[in-house]
């Protein structure tokens, strides 16, 4: 039965668009973006009950802002984050996102649902709901994301099954498993689930190629945001998936793909973050960061806002996003220039969001007390001691900076802090098994001290390194006594930044968060952490066992290219 109210916000949004009803709101004397036809015109924007009425010519409205001078495009989307990632809550994140123009951001909750397992969906859809930005959801695929790692616990496709009933999940997250794609009834049972429903899903195959590549695209995966060269992404493209040119803080791979963003290939180009760490977020911008390094390279502005705007739309059937046109959500940026693209408001849904970089007060979600409460108690595991790190040869794995990859640096005996080989340790916290995989690392450059983090992807672990076993037990011991976070140790000197949800997000704001951060990252670089890399983004891909070619699990050393633990 259809809704009696939505039949009355469709008739006064037809009657306002036909001149014969007052808009809401009227953007006087716009120039803005037509996205379907790849040109800037000029008219009047009439908005009502939360949509565009109508474009062009002269409007009448209950409020009118005069947009002379201005250019007018769709709010951004970010095809894929990890709202987690952020290490902020959703409404902090949310602050920033808005000042910056994005308008809808599709977020995997992989990382939270590998320490809360369902209830990490839950919280990520309650604390997002209502927001103000427009949180979709892509429900975890791959948790956890090898047979190999130590979570709270798998999700079979049993397991998330209900959620696809909520209209804002869009899909299957990012199909990390692509062994799996083409071999494990399991995993295809998934990727079949998701299309019984009508949803699409979202790939992660990292210099997959030829015949492997075919299989897993036959899968049923329509889209790939691991490209990191040219070639690889055009082959991806050719076969039908939908390329998502990723630019966040722990991958960048703008520069490598923006070839790309031509008439021949934008249509199917995406803009993603994936990772983005507050310092990025505060300090360059979100998406809008993206188009203005687009537009210094020489790429069409128009080219760059599709990727950011219709083309993600499209691909994720959010009919009613992604465009400046007659019945879309009144989701509108208003720029001062394009060039440098300087924003001077955001609307969503029609109601102002942010002006000249200042996030109007966002609504407060409402998060069940029970699901907040296990999301603030997921450290079970026991404190360490140095004892328990005695061990033999060791494979090495070396640091690669600014990539996720890792080589082979063959084996170690003992720590050699003046040839930068430095101890490296995965203590399983979830299940208090009293687990812990160590090997030795190359390329973090730490001359005293210890690192440590309960950001390990993605089953979140603690991941430390150090100089000494005594060093590494006293940064683990400091995070197991917080709950969870970041931790840099020198002796008696110790800096921290506490994560008290699931041991990945605060609810402190962004702003602070962002100055424990940066402390912690001076300290760590202090005692020596090679200045090319981040201290605690390459410290947490390191147990990430689906990008090759060694890792650290709880178990040792785990050799990517073989799907085997090194002896």
């Amino acid at each position: 039965m259809q809704n009696p109210n939505a039949l009355e916000s469709r008739k006064r949004l037809i009657a306002v668009a036909r001149g014969d009803a007052p808009a809401d709101l009227v953007l006087k004397n716009a120039h803005y973006l037509n996205v379907f036809t790849n040109e800037w015109l000029d008219g009047d924007i009439a908005v009502a009950e939360g949509k565009i009425a109508g474009v062009g010519g002269n409007y009448d409205g209950k409020e009118i802002v005069d947009a002379a001078g201005k250019w007018v495009v769709p709010a951004l989307i970010d095809s894929h984050i990890h709202l987690e990632s952020t290490i902020v809550s959703p409404r902090e994140f949310a602050k920033i996102a808005l000042a910056h123009g994005t308008g809808t951001v599709v977020t995997d909750p992989h990382e939270i649902s590998n320490v809360i397992g369902t209830d990490g969906i839950r919280y990520i859809l309650q604390a997002t709901e209502g927001l103000g930005l427009d949180v979709r959801v892509m429900l975890p695929s791959c948790v956890p994301a090898t047979p190999f790692d130590e979570n709270a616990g798998a999700l079979s496709a049993e397991d998330i099954d209900e959620f696809y009933e909520n209209p804002r999940v869009l899909g299957l997250a990012e199909m990390m498993d692509y062994v799996g794609a083409y071999s494990s009834d399991a995993t295809i049972a998934k990727i079949t689930a998701a299309h019984a429903h009508g949803k699409i899903v979202d790939g992660h195959a990292p210099a997959l190629t030829g015949r492997v590549l075919d299989g897993y695209v036959a899968a049923g995966i329509y889209s790939d945001h691991e490209c990191d060269n040219y070639e690889n992404a055009l082959e991806k493209l050719r076969k039908g998936q939908y390329i998502m040119i990723r630019e966040g803080t722990a991958a960048r791979n703008l520069a490598a793909l923006s070839p790309l963003l031509t008439p021949q290939y934008a249509s199917r180009c995406l803009f993603a973050t994936d990772d983005k760490h507050p310092n990025d977020l505060l300090e360059k911008g979100h998406i809008d960061y993206i188009i203005r390094q687009c537009i210094k390279a020489g790429i069409d502005p128009i080219l760059a806002i599709k990727a950011a705007t219709c083309n993600a739309a499209q691909y994720f059937s959010l009919r009613g996003k992604g465009a400046v046109a007659g019945g879309y959500d009144a989701d509108l940026l208003l720029l001062d220039d394009l060039n440098s693209f300087a924003i001077a408001s955001v609307w969503c849904g029609g109601v102002l969001r942010a002006e000249h970089g200042k996030t109007m007060p966002l609504p407060t979600p409402a998060v069940d007390e029970k699901l907040l409460e296990r999301a603030k108690n997921t450290m079970h595991a026991n404190t360490i001691s140095a004892e328990q790190l005695s061990c033999g040869k060791q494979p090495v794995i070396g640091l690669i900076a600014g990539e996720l990859l890792t080589t082979d640096c063959g084996v170690a005996e003992n720590i050699d802090v003046s040839a930068d080989i430095l101890k490296v340790v995965v203590v399983e916290r979830h299940k208090n098994t009293g687990h812990i995989g160590i090997g030795y690392l190359k390329g973090y450059g730490l001359k005293r001290g210890a690192v440590a983090t309960s950001i390990a992807h993605d089953s979140h672990n603690i991941i430390a390194v150090g100089t000494s076993d005594e060093e590494i037990c006293a940064a683990v011991n400091h995070l197991i006594a917080a709950k969870g976070g970041i931790c840099v140790a020198d002796g008696e000197n110790v800096t921290k930044l506490p994560l008290e949800i699931g041991g990945l997000m605060t609810e402190t704001p962004m702003e602070q968060v962002n100055e424990m951060l940066e402390n912690a990252k001076s300290a760590a670089y202090a005692l020596g952490v090679n200045p090319q890399i981040d201290p605690f983004m390459s410290l947490s891909f390191l147990s990430l066992p689906v990008i090759p070619a060694l890792k650290i699990l709880t178990n040792g050393v785990f050799d990517v290219t073989t799907f085997s633990y090194r002896a």
